[in-house]
């Protein structure tokens, strides 16, 4: 995990650097390898392939919601998110440790892979590509709120700003504050308001009554 304070210098707009198709090639031709040596099947491979493209935001949005209606279930989520996560019928097998970090009025949590592409996919399927990045990945450990001003998040000077580096071993969820306004509406509703940008940290959650296109 990383602190920082405020730093003003302005940068350049995060932009696809290309990485995707390389790291692209990179597994497929591990998993070729693995394959050809007997490691894995092409049956195995195929159903992991299946389960991750079966993994979108929505799961994440279902645990956000949740923990925004149920104190006690957020409190388990901050504890054991693994734990909490599969009291929704959410399975991440052996995936790594998940921690779940929330954000609040006094502080801003954004996670980063700065190694690789380390990310929450059993929760929020595949990372875009700016977050495999190098420029996301170099920048918003060393300027985040010049990183998170870019995708329209400017924060005020007193809020601290957490950054968190996910590894191999374990991965973050952050959870968003909840928008003002929505004590009257569903769970199913809240869920709405739940972006994968805002399970990142580089957004806040939507405002009860905008509606955007889906995120590339």
């Amino acid at each position: 995990m990383h602190d920082h304070d405020h730093h003003p210098e302005a940068h350049a707009p995060i932009q696809d650097d290309g990485e995707g198709s390389y790291d692209e090639k990179l597994t497929w031709a591990i998993l070729s390898l693995l394959v050809e040596k007997g490691v894995l099947s092409g049956d195995e491979v195929r159903a992991q392939i299946e389960d991750t493209d079966s993994r979108t935001p929505a799961m994440g949005a279902k645990v956000i919601a949740r923990a925004w209606t149920d104190p006690a279930f957020k409190a388990r989520l901050l504890a054991n998110a693994k734990d909490a996560v599969a009291e929704l019928g959410i399975d991440t097998g052996s995936a790594p440790v998940l921690v779940a970090v929330e954000n609040t009025e006094r502080i801003h949590n954004v996670i980063v892979c700065t190694l690789c592409s380390c990310y929450p996919r059993t929760l929020l399927g595949r990372p875009p590509d700016w977050y495999k990045s190098l420029n996301y990945r170099s920048r918003v450990v060393v300027d985040p709120r010049g990183v998170l001003k870019e995708f329209g998040l400017e924060l005020e000077p007193d809020v601290e700003v957490r950054v968190f580096d996910s590894t191999a071993d374990m991965r973050y969820l952050v959870i968003p504050q909840r928008p003002a306004g929505t004590e009257h509406m569903t769970e199913e509703e809240l869920a709405q308001l739940v972006t994968r940008d805002s399970m990142i940290g580089v957004t806040r959650a939507r405002q009860p009554g905008i509606t955007v296109s889906a995120p590339a």
